[in-house]
């Protein structure tokens, strides 16, 4: 007799990778089918002047050719009845936070890697039943409580885990093991391996090594000559090996970021140092939020032809504080950017953080005196804004109708690695009535 044991290893691990399938348009088609449901939507940023670019769209909209990042002007050349939405995020962390209990509830082991993906270890959870009944349970009372479809992985790692979700979309299951490798993933390209990108293909190209399966069986001091420490570990993955665990502890971030498409080409100083603004302003608050300092400051800076450059600088003292974030980031750009040159996206990213209490911060005579007042502002300010909301205390730079001033909209802001939600909420815990 075959029991549910037989279907979990003696050794090694069974691993879940769930993927909500184009999560934010099937979170709008959930809560109001009546108007989405079925039709070709997409969310965009800059909706009202048809100059943004496609955030996402549902399976409707893609099977008519739409695509993400297409810009929403040509999206309605090819179809002129896409439904267009404004980004609700503070929707989208709701039903994200519901999904991933609905997770935990089979298994602690989950890790969230994304507002709308999560691997989850069930090695320990036999008394659910197979492994294929729980991922098969997970899915339907995702369908049934929240009405989201999503795909699952099953498989020994988190690498095949990861493939897997992928095989089967919308709404898949599929199990993907070791054993399964040759035949299901080394006849495929080399960017077809999760976490290898087109720089690196390119790369192994110029090797001749063209498939998975010949990255399988390279020579590991090749890569190890072109790749470094990436090399080895290239074969490892392409062989279908990942000892990497499940990692349940919401970590502390290793970096906080923001970035903005902007309606139009940027070219003047005055403009961009006013969305810089914005993104610093945003950017520290988060920070201060989660109690941490930053070291490093990255820009972000993106042409019409989408090139991207980031530079980044490392401060002598952390830092919490919005008009450091600020000056940096525009000094960064003063020396880096030609003004003229058109820009469509901005971003701020704070790098190398570390926990307040635990950080040592030397002062000289002028800042020692002037930090306990900058303290003192920033609880006010975040006091006053954590009550009444974002635009409640304003500087007069931070007011325009740009699309950096509307990150400040709680609702409307994020991205879908913000994971802010979930460290504020968790998923052990049943969300506040």
């Amino acid at each position: 007799m075959v029991t549910v044991g037989h279907h979990y290893p003696k050794q090694g691990r069974v691993i879940l990778h769930i993927d909500m399938n184009a999560f934010y348009c099937s979170v709008h088609e959930a809560v109001e089918p009546e108007l989405y449901k079925g039709k070709p939507i997409a969310v965009a940023g800059s909706v009202e002047l048809r100059k943004g670019i496609i955030v996402t769209s549902s399976y409707t909209a893609r099977g008519m050719g739409i695509k993400t990042g297409m810009q929403v002007r040509q999206a309605l050349k090819i179809c002129p009845d896409l439904i267009l939405i404004r980004p609700d995020f503070e929707l989208y962390r709701n039903f994200s936070r519901r999904f991933m209990q609905i997770a935990y509830s089979y298994s602690p082991m989950v890790e969230s890697m994304s507002i709308d993906e999560c691997f989850v270890d069930i090695t320990g959870s036999k008394q659910f039943g197979t492994p294929m009944e729980i991922a098969n349970h997970i899915q339907q009372r995702i369908m049934k409580e929240l009405s989201l479809p999503c795909s699952i992985g099953v498989a020994p790692n988190k690498l095949l885990a990861k493939m897997g979700s992928d095989m089967k979309k919308p709404n898949g299951i599929s199990v993907l093991r070791l054993r399964d490798v040759p035949h299901v993933l080394w006849d495929k390209p080399c960017n077809y391996l999760y976490g290898i990108g087109k720089k690196t293909a390119d790369k192994l190209t110029k090797l001749g090594i063209h498939t998975l399966g010949e990255l399988a069986s390279a020579d590991e001091e090749l890569l190890s000559k072109f790749f470094g420490v990436l090399g080895p570990h290239l074969k490892r993955s392409a062989n279908g090996i990942d000892p990497s665990l499940v990692n349940p502890e919401q970590e502390q971030s290793k970096s906080i970021g923001h970035t903005t498409t902007l309606p139009r080409d940027y070219t003047e100083r005055k403009e961009i140092h006013r969305v810089f603004l914005n993104l610093a302003d945003q950017v520290a608050r988060r920070l201060r939020k989660q109690e941490l300092m930053a070291s490093t400051i990255q820009i972000t800076i993106r042409d019409p032809e989408m090139r991207t450059i980031t530079r980044s600088v490392t401060l002598p003292t952390p830092t919490e504080h919005m008009d450091d974030i600020y000056k940096t980031s525009c000094d960064l750009y003063d020396h880096q950017w030609d003004e003229g040159n058109p820009v469509r996206l901005l971003g701020i990213t704070l790098q190398n953080l570390t926990m307040k209490e635990e950080t040592f911060v030397q002062l000289d005579l002028f800042n020692y005196e002037k930090q306990p007042r900058r303290d003192n502002l920033n609880k006010i300010m975040d006091g006053l804004r954590d009550k009444f909301g974002e635009n409640a205390i304003l500087t007069a730079g931070m007011m325009s109708d740009n699309p950096s001033a509307f990150i400040r909209n709680h609702k409307a802001r994020g991205t879908s690695l913000q994971m802010d939600h979930l460290k504020n909420n968790p998923l052990h815990k049943e969300e506040e009535k």
